[in-house]
Formats: C-alpha cells, sequence, structure tokens
C-alpha cells in the first residue's frame, strides 16, 4: 500500500522529499546582510570554522560536515521584535509571560546548526568531524491557547548554482514543538524507537511545561520538562535531562551508540531565539538498558540559531501548508489517540524499504472523500511502523 502512494507522488512532492533529507541532514548555505547596518556581503561562500574546538587535532580531521550547497543572499532583521516587546511587558502572570515566550519562537528565520563532541570516555578516543549547516524555515502558529501552544516548522529553501541560476523554492515540513502547561503525564523515550508513559507529581509540573517534540513526519521524537526564567531582557526554558533518539546527522553515519542523553535550554533573543543542547551518547543494550561495560561514549555541545529574516519568500510554504494542513492535522489526531490510549508503544523507521515519513509525504498529496477516510487512509499506512506494547 504505502509503495502505491509513491507512485502517484508529483513532482511537488518528490522535490518536497528531497529538501527534507536535504533540512535533516545537509543544508544550504547563503550569505546574509544586517537589516539595521544594511551591510552588504558578497556572494562568495566564506570558509566554515570552529572556533571552539579540538586546538591540537589534524585540521583536515576536524572539518566540519554537512551543508555544501549555495544559497541566495539573506537580510537579517537585527531589530527587537514585537513579540520580545511583549514578552517583557510588565505586569504579566507567569502563565502569560511563558506563553508569550513560547509564541516569540514563530516568526521566518535563517536557521544555523552547531554540534561538537567536547570529551570522549574510551581508550584511545579520537573525536568525531563537527557538524554545521544551516537553511531558511517559517515557524507557524498551529494552535494558541491558554495552556497550550503548538508550532510546526517548514523550511522553503532555494539553490544557486555555478552559474548563478536560483532553482524554485524547496519545500519540507519540518520538525513540530507542542507546549503543555502543568501537563499530568508524558512519554518518555526509552530507546530504539520505544516510549513509555510517566505520570508526573505535583512538585514536578507546577509551573512547569513539558515541550514535546515531533519529526517531520509528525512521529514523537522526544518529550522534556522544564520551567521558564524571566529577568529584564532575557528569558530562557531550561529542560531536565531525557533520552533522545539519534537525528539523522548522527544515524546516518554512526551505529555504535542508540540514544543521546541530555538537557537543551531554549533562549528568547530580541531578534529571534537560541536553542543549547548538551548530551551524552548512550550504548543501549538489547533491552534498552545502558549498557554495563561501556554506556557513554562521548558528551557533545550543540547550538542552533534562529535569526530573523525579512523579505524572505516563504509563500510556497504557505502554499504547501494551506494544501496539506487538513491532512497533517488528521496525521496528529492518530498520535494524539495513540498518547492517551497507550501507555507503551514503539514504532519504525521504515518498512519494507519504505521510511514512514516518505510514505506520510505521498499521502499529504491524495484526495479524501471525508475525514472517516483519511483517518482510516493513515492508520492503515500506519499500522506496520507501530507497535503498541
Amino acid at each position: 500500500m504505502q509503495h502505491n502512494y509513491l507512485a502517484l507522488m508529483n513532482k511537488r512532492h518528490i522535490s518536497q522529499l528531497l529538501a527534507g533529507l536535504l533540512a535533516t541532514g545537509v543544508m544550504q548555505i547563503a550569505a546574509s546582510s544586517e537589516a539595521d547596518e544594511q551591510v552588504p556581503v558578497s556572494g562568495e561562500i566564506t570558509p566554515r570554522q570552529y572556533t571552539f574546538s579540538w586546538m591540537f587535532a589534524d585540521s583536515d580531521s576536524m572539518k566540519p560536515r554537512g551543508g555544501t550547497t549555495s544559497g541566495p543572499e539573506v537580510q537579517l532583521d537585527r531589530r527587537t521584535s514585537a513579540a520580545f516587546t511583549g514578552l517583557q511587558a510588565p505586569k504579566l502572570d507567569a502563565r502569560e509571560r511563558d506563553r508569550r515566550a513560547i509564541l516569540a519562537m514563530a516568526g521566518d528565520y535563517r536557521t544555523s546548526f552547531d554540534f561538537i563532541e567536547t570529551v570522549g570516555f574510551t581508550q584511545g578516543y579520537r573525536p568525531k568531524p563537527p557538524y554545521q549547516s544551516w537553511g531558511t524555515e517559517r515557524v507557524y502558529v498551529v494552535a494558541n491557547e491558554p495552556e497550550f501552544v503548538s508550532l510546526q516548522h517548514i523550511i522553503v529553501m532555494h539553490f544557486v548554482d555555478a552559474d548563478g541560476f536560483k532553482s524554485d523554492a524547496m519545500v519540507v515540513k519540518h520538525w513540530r514543538q507542542d507546549w503543555r502547561y502543568e501537563d499530568e503525564e508524558m512519554h518518555a523515550f526509552q530507546g530504539r524507537g520505544a516510549f513509555a508513559l510517566q505520570v508526573l507529581d505535583q512538585d514536578s509540573r507546577e509551573g512547569a511545561w513539558t515541550q514535546t517534540v515531533y519529526q517531520v513526519d509528525d512521529s514523537p521524537r522526544y518529550e522534556a520538562i522544564g520551567r521558564w526564567t524571566h529577568v529584564p531582557g532575557v528569558s530562557y526554558w531550561q529542560s531536565d535531562d531525557r533520552r533522545r533518539p539519534l537525528p539523522r546527522r548522527e544515524f546516518s553515519v554512526r551505529d555504535d551508540y542508540q540514544a543521546l542523553y541530555g538537557s537543551h535550554r531554549i533562549t528568547i533573543t530580541p531578534a529571534g531565539w537560541t536553542q543549547e543542547e548538551d548530551a551524552l551518547k548512550l550504548v543501549l543494550d538489547e533491552n534498552n538498558r545502558p549498557s554495563t561495560s561501556q554506556p557513554y561514549l562521548a558528551r557533545e555541545a550543540g547550538l542552533s540559531r534562529y535569526d530573523r529574516l525579512l523579505d524572505y519568500d516563504f509563500s510556497a510554504g504557505d502554499v504547501y501548508w494551506r494544501d496539506t494542513g487538513a491532512f497533517w492535522s488528521r496525521v496528529r489526531y492518530y498520535w494524539d489517540a495513540l498518547y492517551k490510549a497507550e501507555s507503551e508503544f514503539s514504532f519504525v523507521k521504515s518498512v519494507d524499504g519504505v521510511p514512514m515519513f516518505m510514505a506520510l509525504f505521498g499521502m499529504a498529496g491524495e484526495e479524501f472523500e471525508s475525514e472517516a477516510d483519511m483517518d482510516e487512509a493513515i492508520a492503515a499506512l500506519l499500522a506496520p511502523y507501530v507497535t503498541i506494547s
């Protein structure tokens, strides 16, 4: 059945899938200029480098992997955003100030991603090459309620070849983040696609927000809990330590560990936001328990920056979200229902050589006679991928 959907995919869907692979593993590189200062920047690509690295390592072995394609010049907006100003308003109650901080992540961004191993724990350890990539994405507000906010990231990229030719827009529905205030329970990632219900006690959840991160196909990635801290000029959310699946940048090149274990911090800035990550690379046995001989291989630091953009054309992303939004809302409904009904479940990324994201992206372009038909088709497609414990 999944293969039939793939056969029906049109050129637009194939472009989106290609963009999805690029977005999660190889992002574009482009020049930029500052909006306030209007500083022109050459279209020539500046060689990537790490200021924070392994000082005595061979330079060739530490050459960053990641994006190598070129994109058009973009213009950064360095002005203080209205969302940041609203977040700083006086006399807000704590929950509302938190909610405004979450909503401040919506908007248009140039995104950059930096990851590097900082400490190795094995004998003869040699650091792996760091990772750098970036792209352009719009963050949409899917839900805006007093105690629940949902944000959908959609990447829209253009590529420029050696002759200066600019490609048509490449669009992919990227990751999603759901925020819930004083959540009573969460599904904790165990390893190898498995999730287990965790009930939160009153002390743990009072004043806290859970952030649930979903992958490009709306399958769950991980869920963490933390609290916002606000002082004049600064707002940040600090998560607890949690297991997380390997991202594409890792599972596509590594098979010597099975999970990341760590925390992350989101900081809202006047012109965007950042996410800092601190994670251990965790080796699990076949029962998803830490290895008794060598549970951790290395520690990794990560920094993702979301810098606001001016006048970038995200219209292709708007069209995609308009045309497929109803479908993806039913995919969200499927996972929400599974969360509520099951305390434990697991899923695999691929069945018979067909990745889950590719099968769903193909179905997103189809027409259905009713919502019930859509729900039935989604459930049938996902059945081979999902296992109820």
